[in-house]
């Protein structure tokens, strides 16, 4: 059985996570489950919870702009989209540093990174450190936006669902930004019009 808990009930969402649990929370787009970052064991624990595919790599969420370039090459057309878009809904895939285990992005030379616009899951990150942060449903099905439908496809996969709704249903933008042409992977609120209008 997963367990159930409140925004308020930080320290023992923490110490789940720091003790290498997988932790599901609300964010502004959709439901979102996580681990530490670097925690090997954890991230396999994730990938067979959601039945993920070890070819898809998870999104490394971090608490600051500054934290970004630890893990990451950012060009000048990135360092602009960090500026105006984060923290919020966007996910830019950069080059990875060599200093980033290649386990942690499932063998791939890029790392995706988001900052989310929420001030629970930006206080959780400033807690546990950086975290690894999926979607919060089995792959290939709907995106999850409330407890009771992350539990119908997580529930006894997951360790913790911190009790909430998400305040959007719609993923986050997925921009390459790890070459010179800028190419959008998915579309959500933030548009190509908007990304376009930043960089040029």
């Amino acid at each position: 059985m997963t367990k159930v808990v409140l925004e308020n009930q930080m320290n023992e969402i923490c110490d789940v996570i720091q003790k290498g649990g997988i932790v599901a929370f609300p964010t502004e787009t959709v439901y979102g489950v996580g681990i530490r970052f670097e925690d090997e064991k954890a991230l396999d624990h994730l990938m067979e919870a959601k039945n993920r595919d070890y070819s898809k790599a998870i999104t490394l969420m971090v608490a600051n702009k500054a934290d970004i370039s630890q893990y990451a090459y950012v060009s000048e057309k990135a360092q602009k989209l960090i500026e105006h878009f984060m923290p919020g809904m966007i996910t830019l895939i950069f080059q990875k540093k060599e200093t980033v285990s290649e386990a942690m992005t499932n063998g791939k030379p890029t790392i995706g990174i988001r900052i989310p616009d929420s001030s629970f899951v930006l206080s959780l990150l400033e807690k546990v450190g950086p975290m690894l942060v999926t979607s919060a449903n089995l792959s290939n099905h709907p995106n999850t936006t409330s407890t009771a439908e992350v539990l119908e496809q997580l529930d006894g996969r997951i360790d913790l669902v911190v009790d909430g709704k998400t305040s959007d249903n719609i993923a986050s933008t997925v921009v390459d930004v790890s070459q010179d042409e800028i190419k959008i992977l998915r579309a959500g609120k933030i548009t190509k019009e908007d990304i376009e209008e930043v960089i040029k």
